[in-house]
């Protein structure tokens, strides 16, 4: 295991780990995972699915984050104004300034840091994650035009307008509450949010993709998840359902049928 500094957005440095098999002398086949909503990168023992199959394994910290879940450590140096707590409002009034700007930036580094390192074949390379980490893969599946794979699972951070309104769960009600103090602005918020929707992402993706959907899932609805889906622009998309789950989803079911899956696109 390696831990990993590299130059995300700005050069901003940010924190990861590369994990590969004992004994490895590659070039692996790599998996580059996206962590969700309000975690970090945790330590590496808790990631050791991806190395165990035979997979070098880049895990991005998402900057800024860590209070819940698993613990991070890399810092978001860019201040905003007032913003509902949490980070789905940080910058919100302008795409420029958008929080998941620098976050889209960070992961679209993690796969060129990955691919720099000797023990990564830098052509069969796939993006994974679940929830918020699921709708960083669909954009960085969407900014990296070659990858072998995604695999957005239960993936947040698409099909904003609907989320908004049908989701009475956070993290998607810090959007809603933000603007019952904002009187007027959600045209305005609205419009930075279409910058980063995984709708509009999914529409560039070409990679295969892998998505799940839980239909009882209160957090990430699955009418949003099926918009990503259905926008997907990639000639091979398949969609695993779990029909009385809720935000965790097909958990380790998932994670055996995207094991299954990945060794078909990536390679064992």
């Amino acid at each position: 295991m390696f831990d990993v500094t590299y130059a995300g957005f700005g050069g901003h440095p940010v924190k990861g780990w590369l994990l590969v098999p004992a004994g490895a002398t590659g070039p692996l086949p790599t998996v580059v995972e996206f962590i969700g909503y309000g975690g970090g990168r945790g330590l590496p023992h808790q990631r050791l699915l991806w190395s165990a199959a035979g997979y070098a394994h880049f895990v991005m910290d998402t900057r800024g984050q860590a209070s819940s879940g698993s613990v991070g450590d890399t810092p978001d140096p860019v201040g905003s104004g007032p913003a509902h707590p949490g980070y789905l409002t940080r910058g919100i009034d302008d795409p420029h300034d958008y929080y998941y700007r620098r976050v889209f930036t960070d992961g679209v580094r993690a796969v060129e840091a990955a691919r720099s390192h000797p023990l990564v074949d830098s052509a069969r390379v796939a993006a994974v994650g679940g929830s918020q980490g699921g709708g960083i893969s669909i954009a960085v599946g969407a900014l990296v035009g070659d990858l072998a794979a995604i695999a957005p699972d239960v993936p947040f951070l698409c099909d904003f307008p609907r989320a908004v309104t049908l989701s009475d769960r956070l993290p998607y009600q810090e959007i809603a509450q933000y603007l019952r103090t904002r009187i007027g602005r959600d045209e305005r918020v609205f419009r930075t949010l279409s910058y980063f929707d995984g709708v509009h992402f999914a529409a560039r993706g070409r990679a295969p993709a892998l998505f799940s959907a839980a239909l009882e899932d209160e957090t990430c609805p699955p009418s949003t998840v099926f918009a990503a889906f259905n926008s997907y622009a990639g000639s091979e998309r398949s969609m695993e359902v779990y029909s009385f789950n809720d935000h965790e989803g097909g958990g380790p079911y998932q994670e055996d049928v995207q094991l299954r899956w990945l060794a078909g696109h990536l390679g064992k």
